[in-house]
């Protein structure tokens, strides 16, 4: 106890002292830092000392305890004292936002909105606060999937950003909205306010990484933009300069100034989390346009980063990047199915599944896209019963336009491939007709609904039908993009067709390049076929030097395929293609010496 001569305020230091000091111990002594500060109350501190104790005791409870109801209670004794005293908003509004925080990991949803509503109303004079709740609810109302009512608030940051003479963070709020309207599909509200946004952040003066990192943040979104159309060619000065960009902020180093604007106290993300997104972005367009070992390259150095950025993560980081992680390796899963290293993609398929079956929200946003790699895997190691089993999972729980556009594409391949199943091929098709109401304003997707058009007429023999749809569709739309695979698929299969009806000159001016194109990307089925092509082309033409050198490649190609085709169907996880319902299977199917990754170590 204090000395009657002791000020009060020694007390209250010296408890405060040993609490930071047992706080950040290594390792840290969380339970004397607790009892330092439970402490304090055996002293009747006065209410503004009280509130900010029962805060700091709230805070560490929640961050480094499980005892989410203790942390709950003097959350909520915070809130309440520090609303009675004037002049305490950063206690008030940081008890508010952690406070919600909470009920939102307890599901209580229905309990942080109007808290959240009531700190907005009370916050308008404190800038920084106002703005960072706007945020909280904003992101609430997005994980709700109530996009119009964040966007709302978006807006409403926005104007308040601008009466009060921030155009940085008007910028991050406007950013924030158009990213939304971009998942919304709202293109006509996108276009202007992207357009808005480039305007506010050319003309922003201020910290320079705040200044890049709002650039990357347009850029992203403009990249991700052009790739949901499938503009492949189109999104590459964007892409330059979004690389370009980053490059420039590894560059500089960050400024200990504090703005003088408390408004502008945000950061969108840190440049080691920007830098791997950048890769992530570069990955998806490489995939689109069929530069696979290119993506193959980015997404090791994305992954690099990934693991070194591990060490310094926090609760709320390591949920962002696994799922940039998670994204990554489902494009690089597709890579490998395409290269023919199957074995690896499922091994890889495997882990995402452990992954998910850790992480309820994490299955819930990405059950879909998990079946459609099943699927993927099902189609290139020829189950075809089991591709249509994952894809008609995958679209059962699906709502996103594109991915449904992407499944029901691969679906009717595998229709087409089955070759008894016309009336429910002739249904998908009617879903995905290019002439007419396409889903989709994909152009790479409604490229890709061309060719599926031109291989049902190849099978059913309709060869010049086939061919038109080939060369005035698939082709024309393939070539103004960049769409190496789509080229590469197209021209192996109009040289199919000119052999099959005499034309070996013609045949052969498809396959040469079709050929050259899949060696580049690498794709190892369309060289296989190629191969096999070329081989009867030389032969049928007497060249029997060629022939034989093309029947090499042919057997070449087909030892590698089955090869990899065995030893993926050894693998236990093989069996993961019969799992079409419910959470993923845990330790059922556990990767036997599987690739490392960084997905895998976040485990």
């Amino acid at each position: 106890m204090a000395t009657s001569g002791e000020a009060p305020e020694s007390w209250y230091l010296a408890l405060l002292g040993f609490a930071e000091h047992f706080r950040t111990s290594s390792p840290p002594k969380i339970r004397l830092c607790v009892h330092c500060l439970q402490a304090v109350f055996q002293f009747k501190p006065p209410q503004r000392v009280e509130a900010r104790t029962h805060l700091q005791l709230g805070s560490v409870l929640y961050h480094h305890t499980k005892n989410t109801e203790l942390a709950r209670s003097h959350l909520e004794k915070a809130w309440f004292i520090s609303q009675q005293i004037p002049q305490f908003e950063d206690v008030k509004f940081e008890a508010a936002s952690l406070l919600s925080e909470l009920y939102c990991q307890q599901n209580l949803v229905d309990s942080a909105k109007p808290l959240l509503r009531k700190a907005i109303q009370i916050s308008q004079q404190t800038p920084y606060w106002h703005c960072r709740l706007l945020f909280q609810l904003a992101q609430l109302h997005t994980l709700e999937k109530d996009l119009v009512s964040a966007c709302d608030l978006l807006g409403v940051g926005a104007e308040y950003a601008r009466v009060v003479g921030s155009e940085y963070t008007r910028a991050l709020f406007l950013l924030s909205k158009g990213m939304l309207l971009l998942m919304e599909r709202k293109l006509g509200e996108v276009h202007p306010l992207l357009t808005l946004c480039g305007t506010i952040v050319e003309n922003w003066q201020g910290n320079p990484i705040q200044k890049e990192s709002l650039r990357v943040f347009f850029l992203v979104l403009q990249v991700t933009h052009y790739l949901d159309a499938g503009q492949v060619k189109s999104v590459k000065p964007c892409l330059k300069q979004l690389q370009q960009c980053i490059q420039t902020i590894s560059t500089l180093h960050d400024d200990e100034i504090l703005p003088s604007n408390p408004a502008d106290l945000f950061h969108w993300l840190p440049k080691e989390h920007m830098c791997v997104l950048v890769y992530l972005v570069t990955v998806m367009h490489s995939m689109q346009a069929g530069y696979l070992e290119k993506a193959q390259k980015y997404t090791d150095k994305a992954l690099m980063q990934l693991e070194k950025l591990k060490i310094f993560m926090f609760v709320g980081n390591v949920l962002l990047l696994i799922v940039l992680s998670f994204i990554l390796l489902e494009h690089i899963i597709m890579c490998r199915l395409v290269t023919g290293h199957k074995a690896t993609a499922l091994q890889e398929i495997s882990q995402v599944c452990q992954l998910c079956a850790q992480s309820p929200r994490l299955f819930t946003n990405h059950a879909s896209q998990l079946h459609t790699l099943l699927g993927l895997y099902c189609i290139s190691v020829n189950c075809m019963d089991n591709a249509e089993a994952q894809f008609t999972a995958a679209l059962r729980l699906t709502t996103h336009q594109e991915l449904w556009a992407f499944i029901v594409t691969n679906l009717a391949s595998v229709y087409i491939r089955e070759g008894n199943r016309h009336q429910e091929l002739y249904s998908l098709l009617e879903r995905i007709n290019p002439d007419h109401n396409f889903p989709v304003s994909s152009h790479c997707l409604r490229a890709a609904a061309f060719y599926i058009r031109g291989l049902l007429s190849f099978f059913q023999g309709r060869y010049n039908e086939a061919k038109n749809k080939l060369f005035m569709e698939t082709l024309k739309m393939s070539n103004a993009e960049d769409l190496n695979r789509l080229t590469a698929c197209s021209l192996v299969l109009l040289g199919h067709i000119f052999y099959v009806l005499g034309n070996h000159r013609e045949s052969n001016n498809m396959v040469v390049p079709a050929m050259q194109l899949a060696s580049k990307i690498p794709d190892m089925s369309v060289q296989l076929w190629s191969s096999a092509l070329l081989k009867d082309l030389n032969k049928a033409c007497g060249n029997t030097i060629d022939a034989h050198e093309a029947a090499q490649m042919h057997q070449n190609f087909s030892q590698q395929l089955l090869q990899d085709h065995i030893a993926a169907c050894s693998l236990p996880e093989h069996n993961l293609i019969s799992w079409t319902d419910g959470p993923p299977p845990v330790g059922q199917f556990q990767a036997q010496n599987g690739p490392t990754t960084s997905l895998a170590s976040l485990l």
